[in-house]
């Protein structure tokens, strides 16, 4: 008899239907059957045992070229980004940027491969990766990621962002450098606008990316108003920008920390915009000790996720690339603690985070494509609890080989 399935997973229990047990048919990369009982051949066989199947984890922002960069460095920009107030955070930049004095695609690969079988072994199948464009990172970043990209496509899909960390207007060059980063393949267009030194060029940055991503047809992301100013404004500016653009769903701010001292009519607006753009937000609480207004964002309905950020680099020393022990640490912090806040959290390292970085059907439904993880827990509250590694992991409808990803 013909095999019907690629994979069939049994006695599986789904998110919002904890009472009874499904088994799932993939076949042809997709998710073909959800059934109380499936008769049928596959290649392949999974018992659940009861245990929890979601969409697998997905990671819109990581600072990819940077981590495992921590030992290279002192820890003065780390002491800057995490003080009080976040008011030295421009100056933790500039410490910051040191390091890609260094930078050369020979040794960033090795650290790039290591992070990304992490994001393999913890479920995490897809990842907005930054490399840094600039006149001391030159393009060595941004190659490193690309050949990533290649080598662990199918296993973990990368998207590999262009990013002008040290500005457009203040880093002569960065814009070309971007440009020629797009040609040579990256996915997206990242900026940071915040850190020019005047409202005007904080605007002309902001045009100045949005240029490229046309002229390329490419997202945008941005990180925008990260340090502990309430006058920061270019999380506004960005919304305005995607509007006149036309490029609703294309755009992504990261960071917005300057939210959390925003006066209320003003957030008000803000949220508006983001809406009106149809504009998500990551943030990345543990990283910082300031961070966007998750909880009124969410009561307003703007797309809210969680990103990793940092793994052990200038900015943050810990970090696995697991979404769950991401997503573990923002309960705390935020205090998202109740079953439906904890469904919440796992939507914004699932769903939510897959939305903010454009895929389109990411979810466990019939006919959308098997990006799916087999937890060893039967449901949210143990996975956060545990944050552990799921027992199995599908991208594409095909398993990862996640022994091989123990490097």
């Amino acid at each position: 008899m013909p095999e019907q399935f690629d994979i069939l997973i049994r006695r599986a229990r789904l998110r919002g239907r904890a009472d009874r047990l499904f088994e799932i048919g993939v076949a042809d990369g997709r998710v073909a059957a959800i059934e109380e009982r499936i008769s049928g051949p596959a290649a392949v066989e999974i018992d659940a045992r009861g245990n929890l199947v979601t969409e697998s984890f997905a990671n819109p922002h990581l600072h990819l070229c940077k981590v495992y960069t921590l030992q290279m460095m002192d820890e003065e920009a780390l002491k800057d980004y995490h003080g009080e107030g976040m008011g030295k955070a421009m100056t933790a930049i500039e410490l910051a940027a040191r390091v890609k004095e260094k930078y050369d695609e020979s040794w960033i690969i090795e650290n790039v491969r290591k992070a990304v079988a992490l994001a393999a072994l913890y479920g995490n199948t897809h990842v907005r990766a930054f490399a840094d464009v600039d006149s001391k990172a030159r393009l060595e970043g941004v190659k490193a990621l690309i050949r990533a990209r290649e080598e662990f496509k199918g296993i973990v899909d990368i998207q590999v962002v262009a990013f002008a960390q040290d500005g457009i207007v203040r880093e002569p060059g960065a814009a070309d450098l971007v440009r020629e980063a797009m040609a040579l393949g990256a996915d997206v267009v990242g900026g940071i606008p915040w850190i020019e030194y005047t409202e005007a060029d904080i605007a002309r940055h902001v045009k100045e990316i949005f240029d490229i991503a046309q002229e390329f047809d490419k997202d945008v992301s941005m990180l925008v108003d990260d340090a502990g100013d309430p006058g920061l404004r270019s999380l506004e500016m960005m919304a305005v920008e995607t509007i006149k653009r036309g490029w609703q769903g294309r755009s992504l701010a990261h960071h917005a920390r300057a939210m959390a001292l925003y006066p209320r009519p003003y957030f008000q607006k803000v949220a508006a915009l983001l809406k009106k753009a149809e504009m998500g937000v990551v943030s990345d609480p543990q990283t910082g000790p300031l961070h966007a207004r998750v909880h009124e964002l969410l009561e307003e309905g703007v797309l809210v996720c969680l990103g990793q950020d940092d793994i052990s680099d200038a900015y943050y020393p810990y970090g696995r690339n697991n979404m769950l022990e991401v997503a573990f640490l923002v309960s705390h912090l935020l205090w998202m603690t109740t079953k439906a806040e904890m469904e919440t959290l796992y939507d914004m390292i699932t769903v939510r985070a897959a939305q903010a970085m454009g895929l389109r059907d990411f979810e466990l439904k019939v006919g959308a494509p098997a990006h799916l993880v087999v937890l060893d827990v039967p449901d949210v509250l143990e996975a956060l609890r545990y944050h552990a590694a799921p027992a199995h992991v599908i991208n594409h409808g095909k398993l990862v080989d996640q022994e091989k990803m123990r490097i």
